[in-house]
This record gives C-alpha cells, structure tokens and sequence, in this order.
C-alpha cells in the first residue's frame, strides 16, 4: 500500500510540476544508494567490521544451542534412573536456558537488535553526504525532481542515461581525495571536472570536439607521411648524387659512358620535387598551429565566461543569504518584549 501511495504522490508532483518547468521541460534523474553504498571504501571497511561482529554472535549462537542439545540428550538417556524433582529441575534448566539463547538473539539480530542499530549508524553519515551530493548536483545541473532507486517507490523502467548514480560516487571520492591534496592539485582536479561536466552537459559541442581532435589526427598524419616521403627523396637524391660524383670522376678515368648527364638531369627534377614537397609540410605545419592558437583562445574565452556565471551565481546566493539574515533578525526584533 505504501508503494501505491508513494506512486501517487510521485504522479502529482509531476504535474504540480509541469506548469512551472513548461518553458525548459521537466528535468528527472535518479540514484541507488545500495550500488552507492557498495562502490564507498569507507562504508565497505565498516561494513566488514560489522559482518565479522554478526558472525562472531552466530557462532556464539551455535555453541549455545550445542549445549541445549546436549542437556536434553543427557536427560533423555538418565531420565530412567532419576527421580521426579530431579527430572523437573533439569527441564526448567534446559528451559531457562532456551529462554535465554532466545532473548540473545532478540537482543543482536532482532528487529532493533544491535545488528540492526549499528548498520544504521554506519549507513547514516554516507548518506548524509550522497544527499548533500545529490542537493549540490540538483541545483548545478537544474534538476527538477532526483529520486532513490533503491527505496520503496518502485520504478517500473528507468533509463539508464538518467542514472546519477556514478556522478555522485564522482563527487564523494573527489571529496575523500580532496582531503589529501594540496591546493594546485585540487585546482587542477576543479579545472578537469569542469571541463568534463561541461561536456557531458553539452553532447554537441563534446561531439565537436570529437571531430575537431579526429581531423587534428588526420593533419597530423599526413603531415608526418610527407615528411618520410621527402626524407626518402632526399636520401635518393643523396644517393644519386653520391652516384654522379663517382660516374664523374670514373669518366675523367675514361671508364664511363656519357649516362651520367641523363642521371644528372633526373637528380635535378628530384631535388626540385623534394623542395616543393618540403614547402607545402611547412605550409601545413603553419595552418596546424594557427588552428591550435584559435582552439586555445576559444578555451580560454569558454573559461572566463564560466568564471563570471560562478561569480554571479556566487553574488546571487550571497544576496539572498544576506536577505534571509536581516528577515530573521528582523523577526527576532519584532519577538522581543
């Protein structure tokens, strides 16, 4: 019934909702705080702590109900040979006994047994933080409504491209990291966060770059490919070269025809070819590195924009902080006798 009414709610909330969020549409995700919980190191460690506790009890669990089985087997083999009170007083043993192992399991596993009590200490602190990591988020990124996929509200389907599950652990290991960073380093990790939320929030323009990145690749390729093609014909020039000068002075010998001339002429073209080749890298290489200074200035321009949005932003909530201190004071003036 819970479920149904939590459904219900969750309906008229939407449409509650749905008058004010017209304009930019209703922006939904959701998280599971038991995946969360299983990818926390700190919840994983004091969990295990709490599991090698509970089995430290079964066990003493099992030694006791041994001990119960072995009172009830002596008193049925000697139970021929004692009197009335003596077989009396063994049960009420054996039955005080059985009461007791029942209350020691009542008092660890039970419905507010330790067990219970101490997992929810544990779990607390951790989800005081994924809440604070799931209002932070809701608030940057617009979200309307975020929901637990773990709790009693049951999700008949859910996209997994809503899944906000691995974005808060992001947040939570950045925060146990943060601790052990010094201040360039926690720069340097604000700066690459920011740069890959403003993707992940801008599929296009990470499409873009994608593109932009590919080409980049195929200049650089290509760039490289003329360079071994006018390595090569610049060592065959060599080569020739080397060839002439030994048909040259084979010739003054009188040992050599009069090819020389022709291979003259061949090694001519070749190191004209080899020139040109070598022109056109150059222009490329030029071309490659305009484009790499207008990437770096649009970066740049990007950032700064960013910066004056969180500066605003910052000065919007200070306002509204400083509104609500003076209301409150106000209030507490008007209290007063």
């Amino acid at each position: 019934m819970k479920k149904y009414i939590l459904l219900v709610l969750f309906i008229s909330m939407l449409h509650s909702g749905k008058a004010n969020a017209q304009a930019r549409g209703i922006k939904i995700g959701y998280i599971d705080m038991e995946y969360i919980l299983e990818k926390t190191s700190s919840y994983a460690e004091a969990n295990n702590q709490l599991e090698q506790k509970a089995e430290k009890w079964k066990q003493e669990i099992e030694v006791k109900k041994s001990d119960i089985a072995k009172l009830k087997e002596a008193l049925k083999t000697e139970k021929v040979l004692l009197t009335k009170e003596l077989i009396e007083e063994r049960e009420a043993e054996i039955a005080f006994q059985e009461n007791e192992l029942a209350e020691y399991q009542q008092k660890k596993f039970g419905p507010n047994g330790e067990l219970i009590v101490q997992k929810a200490l544990l779990i607390k602190p951790i989800q005081d933080q994924v809440f604070n990591a799931v209002q932070d988020l809701a608030e940057a990124k617009k979200y309307d409504y975020i929901f637990d996929k773990s709790s009693d509200l049951t999700m008949l389907f859910a996209a997994k491209k809503h899944d906000l599950s691995e974005r808060v652990i992001q947040v939570l290991t950045r925060s146990e990291k943060r601790e052990q960073m010094t201040k360039k380093q926690q720069k340097l990790e604000e700066e690459k966060q920011r740069k890959a939320d403003m993707l992940e929030d801008n599929p296009e323009m990470s499409e873009k770059q994608k593109l932009a990145e590919e080409r980049k690749a195929a200049r650089l390729k290509m760039i490289e490919d003329k360079k071994i093609a006018a390595e090569e014909k610049r060592a065959a020039a060599d080569a020739k070269r080397k060839q002439q000068l030994e048909e040259s002075a084979a010739k003054r010998n009188g040992t050599v025809s009069d090819k020389s001339t022709t291979d003259t002429s061949k090694e001519t073209t070749t190191s004209t070819n080899t020139e040109v080749v070598d022109k056109k890298t150059a222009a490329e290489e030029k071309k490659l590195a305009a484009e790499e200074v207008k990437k770096k200035t649009l970066e740049e321009r990007q950032k700064a924009l960013e910066e004056r949005k969180k500066a605003a932003e910052e000065k919007r909530l200070k306002i509204i902080a400083d509104r609500e201190a003076a209301k409150k004071a106000k209030e507490e003036a008007t209290k007063k006798p």
